[in-house]
């Protein structure tokens, strides 16, 4: 692989990292440590383990035929748009509000507003719109890479200094297997890394790097891209969970459910360990990188229905697709955002439970499409993969039947 081969490919990984590194690390890996110390490190290196292969499969197939993952599902049958389509619009709205009452809880907290939650909401929403209207991929492309470099340095350096100052040794973590702690896990595992449908967005995404740069990578090209951005996430979930267990397990001290209360608590996390002089640094970091998530999410998602639309109606215009779903989006998730703006905690639970439950038919849907007769068997996943997609989607399931007896029967 050439290196100027290399520059022109690298984006949609690092895109994935940014719309990953959000609600799912930030917070839900932070709390994890919090709650739970270093005890769910290893769950965290399995589920992304487990998940890896239906990720890799969106990079695989553009790769292998030019076109995105979402004609694949196409070419399996109507059944695998239809239930992709209603599945995704469900956790697109759900998920993509969860997303905004995060970063416009740390707005309010940084810059002290006395503004209501639904009206920063809007504000930010149409902020968000406007970007993406503008600069649409080149800006998006180019704030990402900043933006995540900066917050996996300033979490690393954080993270060592805390591991002098830890007050976790002689902690005992809560009772996991219970109905409480099931349901936590499945609120880490759901966006751990990231949704399973997000799948879909970096073959668009590399679709859009392709026009950009007017170079078509090979295969071993679009998965370096791919795997930097998997690993870095995926790595900087552990240093999230180790962050929480340093800083916060063992102090006495619980996460509140008010999105404000939160934001202030995860700046401190930082704060306590590095000094109260990096207070507005922190805060500013932190927010840039679920700004990053938002913008990602909100060009991703419009992006995927966009597409599954103009399947489902040949002929149509994508671009008017795109921005319908996307204000639609925006207004849906101001509602949602109005029922749980005194309950950050709430709604990331329930959003990433969602998207945990309905990971099984994404997994199950992305293993037909790469392992079918239309997709060229030269460009076909190893025998291991496919083992280990088998391992997930088994995993996958399993956790979806428990989390279910636990809430009918216990």
């Amino acid at each position: 692989m050439e290196i100027k081969n290399i520059l022109k490919t690298l984006g949609p990984g690092i895109l994935f990292a940014g719309a990953a590194i959000g609600g799912s690390h930030l917070i839900q890996s932070t709390r994890a440590g919090a709650t739970f110390g270093f005890d769910l490190l290893l769950l965290v290196i399995l589920i992304n383990l487990f998940k890896y292969p239906f990720f890799e499969y969106g990079q695989r197939y553009v790769a292998a035929t030019g076109a995105s993952l979402l004609e694949g599902y196409m070419k399996l049958g109507k059944w695998a748009v239809y239930s992709f389509f209603v599945l995704n619009i469900i956790t697109a709205i759900v998920n993509a509000a969860a997303v905004t009452l995060v970063t416009v809880s740390l707005a309010a907290n940084l810059f002290n507003l006395s503004l209501s939650t639904e009206v920063i909401s809007l504000a930010a929403l149409s902020v968000t719109l406007l970007v993406l209207f503008l600069g649409k991929y080149s800006l998006l492309d180019l704030l990402m890479k900043v933006m995540i470099f900066i917050l996996a340095i300033t979490t690393v350096i954080t993270v060592i200094v805390a591991s002098g100052k830890s007050t976790a040794a002689n902690s005992v973590a809560p009772e996991l297997w219970n109905t409480a702690g099931i349901s936590f896990l499945l609120a880490l595992m759901g966006w751990m890394p990231a949704p399973i449908e997000s799948s879909v967005w970096p073959s668009l995404w590399a679709l859009e790097r392709k026009k950009q740069t007017g170079y078509t990578p090979n295969l071993k090209e679009s998965l370096f891209d791919f795997n930097i951005g998997y690993i870095g996430t995926t790595i900087m979930a552990l240093f999230f969970v180790c962050l929480g267990a340093l800083v916060m397990f063992g102090s006495g001290e619980t996460f509140s459910n008010s999105g404000v209360i939160f934001s202030s608590q995860l700046v401190a996390l930082y704060t306590k360990t590095i000094g109260d002089w990096s207070e507005v640094i922190i805060s500013l970091i932190v927010l840039i990188t679920m700004i990053s998530t938002i913008l990602t999410v909100f060009d991703a998602y419009p992006r995927t229905l966009a597409g599954l639309s103009t399947l489902i109606f040949p002929g149509r215009n994508n671009n008017k697709f795109y921005w319908f779903y996307g204000i639609v989006m925006a207004l849906l998730s101001a509602v949602i955002i109005s029922f749980f703006s005194k309950g950050m905690k709430s709604l990331l639970d329930v959003a990433t439970i969602i998207s945990f439950l309905a990971a099984p038919v994404f997994a199950f849907i992305n293993y037909k499409v790469i392992t079918s007769e239309n997709f060229p068997e030269e460009f076909q996943p190893s025998g291991f993969m496919k083992i280990l997609s088998w391992c997930g989607i088994i995993f996958l399931v399993s956790f979806s039947l428990i989390y279910i007896y636990t809430r009918i029967f216990i």
